[in-house]
């Protein structure tokens, strides 16, 4: 891309115009290669960028496009095997590229600082955080013990940390992943670094932790005027965060444009493949299908001739895309795209689904749990991770069940798939209640006709066979298939997931992120389920195979009419795929109902924060947003009254925190449980596109 400009936002950007601002960083024609046993794989060829003093930059792409390998490059953490091959990384007009040892250290830390993505890769578990802290000041600074510990609580306390005194006397393992992730960026913030690298640093937390970790980089910015380079594969976040964002595939920086340009009117076909990937807030299942990008990023190394995204791109021209590099060319102001069709549509309108003659809410009912508990007995107390649920999913619907970490929704989960028997309640499944019985004292059409999913699929994938051999165990334990007829009952599930037969003798680390979801899908469909629980299936995965394996999902649901229990914290996905919600807080159900219903006021004013907090992927759009302050209270001694009254905005008072809310009857199913009278929740502003300009409030009465 042009280095001749750091760029600048269109029509009054967010934070002023970032041309009238000095270059910070400066990368010309970078090229970064990995030597090894294989050869030489190039992971960057040839990149350019530049970012201002004080600007967000925003990398978006799949993974594998390179952008952890720009972060790395820019801190020199390459590795042994990487190099910088060629060009410059100017920062502040020096060249790190070229820099030697010295006078990196006195750069890494100290002016440049980064953020991981997991938290607990840059927290020693065997150390309290006070003395992993000042450890910053003390080695980039030289600053005294004791001054350091009060820089330290002082850094804690800008980042909204309570009683940072008590706070550095914590072990990492005593903290919550919100509150790991400020304390990694309260570490990268104490040196006052004049850029902030931050790689995917809110993909692992709940919606409303991201909210509040994202208002907080954000503050922290405006604040010191540091400069940000933003990756995450989530256009949401980057729409929230970046003032101007660069489009990576196969190395190469495709598009860069200001957000607002880039958002409103993407150029690039990679850019508008990864726009019409999004489940929008006001779509859903029965008018309109989620559009994938077929094929998948190249290996370093094996990078195509011309267009480096011709095999993938709806409009290649055999002869010229695939022939020469594509230089960047003028889109518009400050605009920058890498392609010979930028002025044509890049894909046709995603396909328009029938909507079903019958709704599946008007089928029979396939699961339903009344008073349903599971309790841990610890030496500390009894935590209640699910507590009295009523909830029901009919024959052939999604059922989708929402809410943060350690609301209880994955032990739902658990005690349905018979991994965890209940403690109290029912659970009836085909006249039958299986609540207290684990899958071993299940019977064999119970365990083969309620199958689960999980997020992790190395979970369902053994590292030393190939990914054809759990599915045809899954058929010999379950009785799907006699011995001879294992081999093509094989081949039926690869190809009902739209997997090559040759994937059956691949091993797990020869297959994508998404290849291996798929052969968890089609283990779990070898029982041939009635009842299917998706527990945060694609909450890892890339936008456009999230959006080819939710359209797998639905179709394969469709075809045999199979319940879906889907589980999430995506409320734009939630609303896109699920014809019920069930929000869940502290091991109690807030609100239940249809989905649209769940979307509009009146809403429990929790699923009010949760839906403020769903980050929108434009950067224009209205939003009332409501941040929740502090964490989820104690499960062992939760709150008498409503569970949700400490972190509550509309709490009337003590009758919130004394007495069990009643139930609020809106009609059509959707019940609340809420001391707001109805016509008060009723009275509730709408949240996302339709909401006011820009409002936000806090909640929590100064919790944190």
């Amino acid at each position: 891309m042009p280095t001749d400009s750091p760029g600048a936002m269109e029509g009054g950007a967010r934070s002023g115009q970032a041309a009238a601002r000095p270059t910070l960083l400066e990368i010309r024609h970078l090229r970064v290669e990995y030597h090894t046993i294989r050869g030489r794989m190039v992971a960057l060829p040839d990149l350019s960028l530049t970012l201002a003093e004080g600007e967000s930059f925003g990398l978006v792409g799949e993974s594998g496009c390179g952008k952890s390998t720009l972060a790395m490059a820019i801190m020199r953490h390459l590795g042994p095997s990487g190099i910088i091959a060629g060009g410059e990384i100017l920062f502040a007009g020096q060249d790190i590229a070229r820099a030697r040892e010295a006078e990196l250290e006195r750069i890494r830390g100290r002016r440049i600082s980064i953020v991981y993505q997991e938290p607990a890769s840059a927290l020693n578990p065997a150390m309290t955080i006070g003395r992993q802290l000042i450890e910053v000041p003390m080695l980039h600074q030289g600053m005294p013990r004791r001054e350091a510990r009060r820089r330290a609580a002082e850094v804690l306390a800008e980042v909204h940390i309570p009683d940072p005194e008590t706070f550095l006397e914590c072990y990492p393992h005593q903290l919550s992943g919100g509150q790991k992730q400020r304390v990694v960026i309260a570490m990268a913030l104490l040196a006052d670094p004049a850029l902030l690298l931050l790689d995917e640093p809110t993909t692992g937390l709940d919606v409303t932790v991201e909210a509040a970790v994202l208002d907080l980089i954000d503050e922290i910015r405006h604040r010191r005027g540091t400069a940000l380079l933003y990756i995450s594969h989530n256009l949401g976040v980057i729409a929230r965060v970046a003032d101007r964002v660069g489009v990576m595939y196969a190395g190469e920086l495709v598009e860069d444009a200001p957000a607002t340009s880039l958002f409103a009117k993407p150029r690039h076909p990679y850019t508008r493949g990864l726009m019409q990937a999004i489940p929008r807030m006001g779509s859903n299942k029965h008018d309109i299908a989620l559009a994938s990008i077929p094929g998948s990023v190249p290996a370093a190394g094996a990078v195509p001739r011309g267009c480096v995204f011709a095999p993938r791109c709806p409009l290649v021209l055999p002869g010229r895309c695939d022939t020469e590099p594509i230089p960047p060319v003028d889109a518009g102001p400050m605009h920058h795209v890498k392609c010979l069709r930028w002025q044509e549509s890049a894909h046709p309108a995603p396909p328009r689904q029938p909507r079903p003659a019958v709704l599946a809410a008007d089928g029979e009912i396939a699961i339903e749990a009344g008073k349903l508990s599971r309790f841990y007995h610890l030496r500390s107390g009894v935590v209640r991770a699910n507590d009295g649920l009523d909830l029901v999913a009919r024959r052939g619907e999604v059922l989708a069940v929402v809410g943060e970490s350690g609301s209880g929704k994955s032990t739902f989960a658990r005690v349905l798939a018979g991994l965890e028997p209940a403690s109290e309640g029912t659970l009836l499944y085909a006249g039958a209640d299986i609540a207290s019985k684990p899958v071993h004292r299940r019977s064999a059409r119970q365990v083969a006709e309620i199958q689960m999913v999980f997020q992790n699929p190395e979970g369902t994938l053994n590292p030393s066979f190939s990914a054809g051999w759990p599915i045809a165990r899954a058929l010999k334990k379950l009785g799907r298939g006699r011995s001879r007829e294992i081999d093509s009952r094989v081949r039926s599930l690869l190809g009902l997931v739209r997997l090559p037969e040759s994937v059956r003798h691949s091993l797990p680390r020869q297959l994508s992120g998404g290849q291996k979801q798929r052969v968890a899908i089609a283990r779990a469909f070898a029982g041939r389920p009635e009842i299917l629980i998706a527990d945060e299936p694609t909450s890892a995965l890339d936008v456009s195979v999230q959006a080819a394996v939710v359209n797998l999902l639905l179709e394969i649901q469709a075809e045999r009419g199979t319940t879906m229990v889907f589980i999430s914290h995506d409320l734009g996905l939630v609303r896109y795929i699920a014809d019920h919600v069930v929000v869940m807080y502290l091991g109690r159900v807030m609100e239940v109902g249809p989905t649209a219903a769940l979307y509009a006021p009146p809403f429990h004013p929790y699923t009010e924060a949760l839906l403020s907090a769903v980050p929108s992927p434009d950067p224009t759009a209205a939003s009332r947003r409501i941040r929740l302050e502090g964490e989820l209270p104690s499960r062992i001694h939760p709150p008498k009254g409503c569970r949700f009254a400490t972190r509550c905005p509309r709490k009337l008072g003590a009758i919130c925190e004394t007495e069990p809310p009643p139930v609020r009857d809106a009609g059509g199913g959707h019940l609340i449980f809420c001391h707001i009278p109805l016509p008060g929740l009723s009275a509730a502003e709408p949240v996302g596109s339709e909401a006011p300009r820009a409002q936000s409030t806090s909640a929590g009465a100064g919790q944190s």
